[in-house]
């Protein structure tokens, strides 16, 4: 008979160990080790995974086959952008996002819309089927006659359903909800949540079911479980955005069969989220008259281009160590950005407060803001607004050049839609054609820049 023992499993890396300690060996991260208890394996060795396939001879890559993988739109045009056009047989989703965000909600819409083309399964392990029922019916769903729904937590339960009823689409609400009998840890453990996400990934692969699975964050923001977590599965989404605010944002950050780091913007209504088809919009402030601190980026996100405010505040600091404070950008850029700007443009900060923010709640990580965030603290700064209908973008690097972009005739072709009248670029990105109704000024050092604004 096997016999258990208690292990440590950390819930960074998922790595074990057989006494607790304060920091992993593995990865080092401190107080992440979580007691559970592990079944060792049977007498007889017998492994309980089935194989995924009979044994297949070794094959010159160049004799495979290339097929293009078949997708099943959604019916939510935002989500089919972030997966790349729709869900891939066999694939499993993870998508996770702090409680209350909506992804029970976006995923039982996203199944009524598939559920007119595919058989699909809610598997619901958080509420009562009367619940989702009710939910349902506040959403205004009109084809949930045809959505089948189990509520249940145990896997082998849930793998039973799956084989019987063979739907295309089944989705997991939520992971750490789900337990195993094989294993005697409780649900949400590490080694609990890690199994299970294994045997589900398992199934999809053997039998070409989509599964979606709900995950919960940490007060990082990161997925709980271990991290291996995120490498078995395909796709890895998150849902962000503030509950205060009717707009959510789901980016991708892992995607096998798309692009990475697509962003799809949805808004909260009374009936459900709805996709938002103009984006930009959002994230671009609407003041009566010029205001100084203020000048707007053209941004990529994924194959995306959006148009995004950057305002920022410099003040005078009434503390030794004056303050950097960024909502929405890359914080320890802010201090290299403004030694630049001390040693290429002669504007010193050392005695001011500087803050600066993305509006609309989205996070701008590449370092094309650059250039639009020294704008707006140099227009703070001498509380002067920015000519109407500038637009920018570029990275400054430390010798005060200013490098390109990616995708630079998107981000302006963007801005000519919108209505922008002048671009403050890098020279690298000029366009060969002009742009109607947009004027470039292409510049390749940041005094250069400044100037165009004196």
């Amino acid at each position: 008979m096997a016999k258990s023992r208690t292990v440590f499993v950390c819930g960074e890396c998922g790595g074990t160990s057989l006494k607790w300690q304060g920091k992993c060996p593995h990865c080092n991260a401190w107080n992440t080790l979580d007691e559970t208890v592990e079944a060792a394996a049977s007498a007889g060795g017998a492994h309980r995974y089935a194989p995924l396939a009979a044994s297949t001879p070794v094959r010159s890559l160049a004799d495979i086959e290339a097929r293009e993988t078949p997708r099943q739109p959604t019916g939510l045009d935002e989500f089919d952008r972030v997966l790349g056009g729709g869900l891939v047989p066999g694939a499993v989703v993870l998508i996770g996002g702090d409680p209350g965000i909506g992804k029970s909600t976006l995923l039982l819409q996203a199944l009524a819309s598939l559920s007119e083309a595919v058989s699909v399964l809610y598997v619901t392990g958080e509420e009562s089927a009367e619940q989702v029922a009710l939910r349902a019916r506040r959403l205004g769903l009109a084809t949930t006659d045809k959505v089948d729904l189990l509520a249940e937590i145990r896997l082998e339960a849930i793998q039973a359903a799956v084989a019987e009823r063979k739907p295309a689409v089944a989705v997991i609400d939520s992971i750490q909800t789900l337990y195993s009998g094989e294993l005697t840890a409780a649900p949400g453990s590490v080694s609990q949540v890690r199994e299970c996400a294994a045997q589900l990934t398992r199934l999809a692969k053997q039998t070409g079911i989509t599964i979606v699975m709900i995950g919960h964050v940490t007060k990082d923001g990161a997925l709980a479980g271990p991290r291996v977590l995120e490498h078995i599965v395909d796709t890895v989404l998150y849902f962000e955005g503030d509950t205060h605010s009717s707009f959510r944002l789901v980016r991708a950050f892992k995607n096998r069969f798309g692009a990475v780091n697509e962003l799809g913007v949805f808004a909260m209504t009374d009936r459900g989220l709805r996709g938002v088809a103009n984006p930009s919009a959002l994230f671009l402030s609407q003041h009566p008259q010029q205001v100084s601190g203020s000048c707007v980026m053209a941004t990529q996100e994924g194959t995306r281009p959006l148009l995004v405010e950057v305002q920022a505040l410099v003040d005078a600091s009434h503390a030794p160590n004056p303050r950097r404070l960024t909502v929405g950008l890359e914080g320890n850029r802010l201090a290299m950005l403004l030694a630049v700007l001390h040693r290429h443009a002669g504007v010193s900060t050392y005695d001011q407060d500087v803050f600066v923010n993305a509006v609309g709640g989205v996070r701008i990580t590449e370092p094309a803001a650059d250039l639009p965030v020294l704008l707006a603290i140099m227009s703070s700064l001498r509380d002067r607004p920015l000519p109407r209908g500038l637009i920018a973008f570029g990275e400054v690097g430390l010798a005060g050049e200013i490098r390109p972009a990616p995708r630079g005739q998107e981000r302006l072709r963007e801005a000519a839609k919108l209505g922008f009248s002048t671009a403050l670029i890098p020279k690298a990105n000029a366009p060969k054609q002009p742009i109607e109704g947009l004027e470039i000024w292409a510049v390749d050092r940041l005094d250069a820049a400044l100037e165009k604004l004196r």
